[in-house]
């Protein structure tokens, strides 16, 4: 139930942004406390239109060093539990790079 909540206030800042011509910027989580949200969000971008055209995510935390496609890398998960299952841009996610050499 609460993530249904949450999921619905996130959707209206998105609905209510896009009205306004201006792009939703979120904060995300990984893990499993936020997967009943995500899930949410993808049941309301396609059984309800909810669109992610005008969203840009940035997320919080990645591991490091950690391969991008790792089985335990954040950026895999979220693309495998949100961004692949709506409209967002892809250029509009920011996941931190557990990538790139450490003297960077």
């Amino acid at each position: 139930v609460a993530s249904k909540a949450v999921a619905a206030e996130i959707a209206a800042l998105i609905r209510q942004r896009a009205s306004s011509g201006q792009r939703a910027v979120l904060g995300l989580a990984t893990g499993s406390t936020p997967q009943a949200v995500y899930d949410e969000l993808v049941r309301l971008h396609r059984e309800e239109g909810l669109s992610f055209r005008n969203v840009v995510t940035f997320n919080l935390d990645e591991y490091y060093p950690m391969n991008p496609k790792s089985i335990h890398s954040y950026h895999r998960y979220m693309w495998e539990n949100l961004f692949e299952h709506i409209n967002i841009n892809p250029q509009n996610v920011n996941v931190p790079r557990g990538d790139i050499p450490r003297e960077q």
